[in-house]
């Protein structure tokens, strides 16, 4: 079954209506320049609040960084309670190395073989277990990190699909396309941000959200 994040959380009554809708994973985005950016403090009492209500199906909470050292990721994770981080910014092998198996890294490559290269440079030292994803794939958009609303291309994923273990997409994912990509790709799981949301950067649209959890999930059963 593919995995699903929604990514982007900003608010406790988002993160538990991504939760009952049958998130895997939901993601706090500590990059200041975003709509999207939570302070730690604000994720700390999201997360708190949403671990009291769930319980065990709290799902698998994701600290987003951009460019930050080891220290300050391992600070936030353990003060939010998060247990991954995602880095997506211009990070190198060897931040990914120091955070020993909890940081997975997400990569915009300009072409195919720019991506083959991504992932021989960071597979090395990516999650082994299988809880976490080892390689996030996003589309390229010049000076942006993430959250463009632009899409990933099918034919890069498809390649990164045959030497990643688990590869998950992002980039452009809306309830109306997120099946044909789950159907022709086939990813360990599937991340969006502003593919489910309204007219205000940052805030889901609960309809959305849940539209796409049924049309990811039921496309990986196809």
């Amino acid at each position: 079954m593919t995995k699903v994040k929604i990514c982007g959380i900003k608010t406790y009554d988002d993160a538990l209506a991504a939760a009952q809708a049958g998130a895997d994973m939901l993601g706090f985005n500590f990059f200041k320049r975003t709509p999207r950016y939570v302070d730690p403090e604000d994720a700390l009492a999201i997360c708190g609040r949403l671990r009291a209500e769930l319980g065990e199906a709290t799902p698998m909470l994701v600290g987003l960084f951009v460019n930050q050292g080891a220290g300050r990721i391992s600070m936030t994770l353990g003060k939010v309670g998060l247990r991954a981080a995602q880095l997506s910014g211009d990070e190198s092998a060897d931040l990914l190395k120091e955070l020993r198996g909890i940081g997975f890294k997400a990569i915009r490559p300009r072409s195919q073989a720019e991506a083959l290269e991504d992932a021989a440079y960071f597979l090395p030292h990516s999650p082994i277990e299988s809880a976490f994803p080892s390689l996030l794939l996003d589309a390229f958009s010049a000076g942006q990190y993430g959250g463009t609303g632009h899409q990933a291309n099918i034919e890069t994923a498809l390649a990164l699909k045959a030497v990643v273990p688990r590869l998950m997409v992002a980039g452009g994912l809306t309830p109306d396309n997120v099946g044909d990509v789950v159907q022709t790709v086939k990813p360990w799981g599937v991340d969006v941000a502003s593919g489910v949301e309204g007219d205000t950067p940052g805030l889901k649209d609960h309809g959305k959200v849940r539209a796409f959890i049924q049309a990811a999930k039921a496309a990986s059963e196809d």
